[in-house]
């Protein structure tokens, strides 16, 4: 069983209380917390490796470029992702988001093609694919959800 507990440790900002309870933060989609670990190793990174990846010959380049690979492969087997190719950061979801409508969506999105969202869709989930729709002659299709979130 998932320790609830256990999991709100790890990021420093759900110690607060607010109105005299535990802090609960729902708005994942529009910005997420961060655990303690990852604040770690950014500050880290920016202490003691601050550089380009992929950019540069010298050694903090290259310590950054080896950071960087070993994080991609940790998400890779973490995803069981075939290729480490098929891994890209982006700076959060809104960018990876429109990178999908973008790249997939104007590769292989074509006139009279649906695409499929629910009602409960964070709005940055919803404008990159109307827009997609719009360019492409698509048509959008929004999946009603019952009083309990279930989709319908």
């Amino acid at each position: 069983m998932m320790n609830i507990k256990k999991i709100r440790e790890d990021f420093p900002v759900l110690e607060r209380t607010v109105h005299d309870k535990p802090l609960v933060y729902l708005d994942n989609a529009a910005t997420a917390q961060t655990p303690q670990c990852v604040m770690d190793a950014v500050n880290e990174f920016y202490g003691q490796e601050c550089a380009n990846i992929h950019r540069g010959i010298h050694y903090l380049s290259d310590a950054a470029t080896t950071r960087y690979e070993k994080a991609r492969e940790q998400v890779r087997k973490f995803i069981n992702a075939p290729k480490l190719e098929e891994v890209l950061f982006v700076r959060g979801t809104t960018e990876g988001i429109n990178l999908v409508a973008w790249s997939f969506g104007e590769a292989f999105v074509k006139s009279g093609d649906e695409i499929i969202i629910s009602e409960m869709e964070h709005h940055s989930n919803i404008v990159p694919w109307q827009m997609l729709c719009e360019r492409k002659g698509a048509s959008l299709k929004v999946i009603p959800v019952d009083d309990q979130g279930a989709l319908r």
